[in-house]
């Protein structure tokens, strides 16, 4: 049955602000191209979007030939407000942006270990009210938090894991219950392998696997363009893998003696002392620094340790689900770069009979961050630019 005139106008719309979006201010005759749309529905078009408060003229295009320029339109950037959190457990980092994602502010702020929970938690709010007023940001739209730990895929809500600060699992609610914005909570893995494929080092594949190397580590699971989180959220928790080398066995309350003990950040420094790299009981924060320098370096004995253990994990994920590619993500994967993951490769070949590529990671911590504001952009924009898209009141 075809679409009424009313569904039409605004399947057009949708299209027409989406390539507003991807490809940035256009004129009504490169939307004309674009959508495939003729000139009158085009005019049409243009004229709801702006009298909507959606669209608006941002320059002209064609100053270099004769005749009247072309008017160019793009979305109003300031129809919401965004901002995006990623939770460690040493702070928050955040970015408050406009609707199209672009940068309004950054900040950081740092939470102590044993700091009271209801302080961190009032402080971090507070912490982002500020920071978006600073900004421009009076009132925000949508809120993305990235946190380590398991996500329920039904309520959203974070679930308890171990070792994880307490803060963690009030930040959210007194989020909820503090801002009129609605706020979005995924796990910090998931995040980054949806930043990897939007603009980092999987933008043309569809499937694939992240294996997050940081302070703790983690995969996220990505099939057929489909973000796979499983049955109760755990979906990538390769921390607790049981592999050979950790002479014991991971339990469910904790991954000591899992894939974690051999390729965490506290791990890999252990394993840079007994190289003579490090002296013993340098801060975890140093693992990225320690592997970028024995990359510069050429600490080839290092590096092939270490792509050793990072094998045991990678191994696991391809025999299961056979992923095509997996990426080294996070601060360590980032710093070991091309070198640690053709070393990755070759032993993963050696190891499995399923091609496999292996790639860096290519926004490194950051890409949690970013992950997080993409989710928020997201789901914004799917509630502003829908048939009467609000944007909170000034």
């Amino acid at each position: 049955m075809p679409a009424s005139p009313r569904t039409a106008r605004a399947i057009n719309d949708r299209l027409a602000l989406r390539f507003l979006q991807d490809e940035g201010p256009l004129t009504a005759g490169q939307l004309k191209d674009l959508t495939g749309l003729s000139r009158p529905s085009v005019a049409d078009l243009v004229e709801r979007l702006t009298a909507s408060g959606l669209v608006e003229v941002v320059g002209e295009a064609g100053a270099q030939r004769r005749g009247p320029n072309a008017r160019l339109y793009g979305i109003v950037a300031d129809r919401a407000h965004l901002a995006s959190l990623d939770v460690r457990t040493e702070g928050v980092r955040l970015v408050v942006a406009d609707l199209l994602g672009t940068a309004l502010a950054r900040a950081e702020l740092p939470v102590e270990e044993g700091e009271e929970t209801g302080a961190a938690v009032e402080r971090a709010v507070a912490f982002l009210e500020l920071t978006a007023k600073e900004a421009g940001a009076t009132r925000l739209h949508t809120v993305g938090v990235g946190a380590p730990g398991l996500i329920d895929p039904v309520s959203g809500e974070l679930r308890n894991s171990t070792g994880l600060p307490e803060w963690h699992r009030q930040l959210v609610p007194a989020l909820q219950e503090r801002l009129t914005a609605q706020v979005l909570v995924e796990n910090e893995t998931n995040l980054a392998a949806l930043a990897e494929q939007r603009d980092g080092a999987t933008r043309d594949l569809d499937t694939f696997v992240l294996l997050w190397l940081g302070l703790g580590v983690g995969a996220a699971v990505v099939l057929d363009g489909k973000l796979r989180r499983g049955a109760s959220g755990g979906a990538g928790e390769v921390g607790f893998l049981p592999v050979p080398g950790t002479g014991g066995l991971p339990s469910a309350t904790g991954c000591d003696d899992g894939f974690h003990s051999l390729a965490g950040s506290r791990a890999i420094l252990e394993l840079a002392a007994g190289h003579g790299l490090v002296r013993p009981g340098e801060p975890v924060e140093r693992a990225a620094e320690v592997v970028r320098d024995a990359v510069a370096s050429g600490a080839d004995a290092f590096l092939d340790a270490l792509a050793d253990r990072v094998v045991l994990g990678a191994a696991a994920v391809v025999a299961v689900l056979d992923p095509g590619c997996v990426v080294l993500a996070g601060e360590v994967g980032r710093a070991g770069g091309d070198v640690l993951a053709r070393r990755v490769a070759e032993r993963l070949t050696a190891m499995s009979p399923l091609a496999t590529e292996v790639r860096a990671g290519a926004l490194g911590g950051g890409a949690v961050l970013r992950g997080a504001l993409l989710m928020a952009r997201e789901a914004a924009q799917e509630d502003v630019f829908g048939p009467g898209g609000r944007a909170p009141a000034a």
